[in-house]
């Protein structure tokens, strides 16, 4: 059985990692009162990631249904042009299967269009964390950023955009859930452990709040 998790987290700070010499210029102490007071600017993440569940294998790609899920993620996205460190692919799933653990593929709305693909990518001593700024400027940009990241037993992918995709996200993977693909959509913010993350190990129908499992649409 395939258990599908799509972790979902709205409205974090975009804002630039903050200075920390105490010796600002009365310019940037403005500056910073002036950005006090307006607006910050947020982003969702989602993290999409999977458990083989007799085999207890930890990793999107471990899913029988892993080729199902990244298509219909292409079609989530066919308005975007993908672009990565490698050059443009003209689909996500040969994107993903292209690039290396660490590397991202940017879904932008621009057909033409750099980046600097060293400074967001990600190694064993960083994680996304590290990223937040030159993140935040290609996001600023109303592009998306995918990364493909680490898992147990292959690689799980993380989403990142300025406005909230989890709707269309949902009705192009919703479709997919049957009897062998359980499909859990998961507020992070209620989950903030290793064992909550990997509830389906030992509370699978029962799972702790902020996961709910989603059902397939009731034909009428």
């Amino acid at each position: 059985m395939d258990i599908f998790k799509l972790f979902f987290n709205h409205d974090q700070r975009l804002d630039k990692l903050a200075k920390r010499n105490a010796n600002k210029t009365k310019e940037e102490i403005e500056a910073s009162l002036a950005d006090f007071m307006s607006p910050d600017p947020t982003y969702s993440k989602f993290y999409i990631t999977g458990t083989r569940l007799e085999n207890e294998q930890f990793g999107l790609n471990t899913l029988s249904k892993y080729e199902a899920v990244v298509q219909q993620l292409n079609r989530t996205f066919t308005d975007r042009t993908i672009h990565t460190a490698l050059g443009r692919f003209d689909s996500l799933p040969k994107a993903i299967n292209n690039i290396d653990i660490g590397q991202i593929v940017i879904l932008s709305s621009e057909a033409e269009s750099e980046y600097n693909f060293d400074v967001l990518e990600i190694d064993e001593d960083s994680n996304v964390g590290h990223k937040k700024e030159a993140l935040s400027e290609v996001l600023k940009e109303g592009d998306y950023v995918l990364y493909k990241e680490q898992a147990h037993h292959g690689f799980d992918l993380h989403l990142f955009s300025m406005e909230n995709i989890y709707p269309i996200l949902f009705e192009h993977l919703q479709p997919l859930v049957d009897n062998d693909f359980r499909f859990f959509s998961i507020n992070s913010k209620r989950m903030g452990s290793e064992r909550h993350f990997y509830f389906e190990t030992w509370t699978l129908d029962h799972p702790p709040h902020g996961a709910e499992e989603v059902f397939a649409k009731t034909k009428i």
